[in-house]
């Protein structure tokens, strides 16, 4: 979270703006609390270039529920194309296997998730009710720096993708997207809240036995308000959002998340030390996961780390090894005390 976001909420706990309420206490259908809404979601439409066709519809459930959600509402009980490139893409494969027929179109499983297969060999669907890719896996550190044609590769399928981790980090291709969704918790705000950004056209094709609360044309024609939305997380994402502007916009956070990314794997690439397993064209520049050749000093690095205020770097349990996040509201000045550390750990060692 950015610190400017984060002492913004502070002030404005007790009473938001002269209201005589903190956000948490307010209606969500109260004045206060629309004007927070759509002052949020008209900042995310124009930061994110969200063209006038699509829906954003702020949610719960995080991105594991929008595994069930999406085919609950798109699939209409036919078959649905996965591109499995790590352990989120799989994860919403094995869940939308309960609603609809799941063909794996590709996968990169054979060489450990460390590449994206090439579009070109991806064997869709005739009559796929949607395609399904994750745009930047957080575990494996795999990242689509350009999405995918269908129609390119014969597919008039729409295009769902998991931006969870990737989210206001670079620009959307809208024309190559039918629906967008993920979690705020990496670059938007706080946990509790989930973004869905959905093509009109799509709308209104939920199975029976979606809930209603989850039905995307439901949720779109109650903005949102069909049940009590989490007030607080998007108070909190609308700031954030201000924040963005404030920074330049989206294509200001992708030069420095570039520079950002390239700082660090500059450093792990030229070094005898750390491994990054990575494909050069496909590496995450949200999550850059690296490995130490001797795995016998993986306790003293994390210890070394945490002495110098650097935290939360070992890696996932189902891969080992280590992991940098360095989301939107990590500075270059973060990525660069990263990068001192690993030079004077590594001379430690030599």
């Amino acid at each position: 979270m950015p610190q400017e976001v984060l002492t913004e909420a502070a002030s404005e706990m007790l009473d938001w703006h002269g209201s005589g309420m903190s956000v948490m206490e307010m209606s969500h259908r109260g004045k206060e609390f629309i004007s927070i809404y759509e002052q949020a979601e008209a900042d995310l439409r124009e930061l994110l270039a969200v063209p006038g066709n699509f829906k954003i519809l702020f949610m719960q459930g995080g991105g594991l529920a929008e595994n069930a959600i999406v085919p609950l509402n798109l699939s209409r009980g036919g078959v649905a194309d996965f591109v499995v490139t790590g352990s989120w893409s799989q994860k919403s494969q094995q869940e939308a296997r309960k609603y609809c027929t799941v063909n794996i179109a590709a996968s990169s499983e054979t060489d450990g998730h460390t590449t994206l297969p090439d579009p070109t060999t991806w064997q869709l669907s005739q009559g796929a009710s949607y395609v399904h890719v994750c745009t930047n896996e957080t575990i494996n550190g795999v990242e689509y720096h350009a999405l995918p044609d269908l129609k390119a590769l014969g597919s008039d399928a729409p295009l769902v993708i998991d931006f969870s981790s990737q989210v206001a980090s670079r620009p959307v291709d809208w024309s190559r997207v039918g629906l967008a969704f993920g979690g705020a918790q990496k670059n938007l705000g706080p946990a509790g809240l989930t973004l869905v950004v959905v093509r009109e056209d799509l709308l209104g094709h939920a199975l029976p036995v979606c809930p209603s609360a989850f039905n995307y044309k439901t949720v779109a024609d109650n903005q949102s308000m069909y049940n009590t939305p989490p007030t607080y997380a998007i108070y909190i994402a609308g700031l954030v959002f201000q924040w963005l502007k404030r920074q330049g916009g989206i294509a200001a956070m992708e030069a420095r998340n570039k520079a950002k990314a390239a700082l660090l794997y500059d450093a792990i690439d030229n070094s005898q030390l750390y491994l990054n397993k990575v494909a050069g064209n496909c590496r995450s520049r949200m999550n850059v996961p690296f490995f130490l050749h001797d795995e016998s000093l993986n306790e003293a690095f994390l210890a070394g780390a945490r002495a110098h205020g650097l935290l939360q770097l070992k890696g996932h349990k189902s891969v080992g090894g280590m992991r940098a996040s360095i989301y939107n509201a990590l500075p270059l000045e973060g990525v660069q005390a990263l990068v001192d550390y690993l030079h004077e750990f590594e001379k430690t060692r030599s």
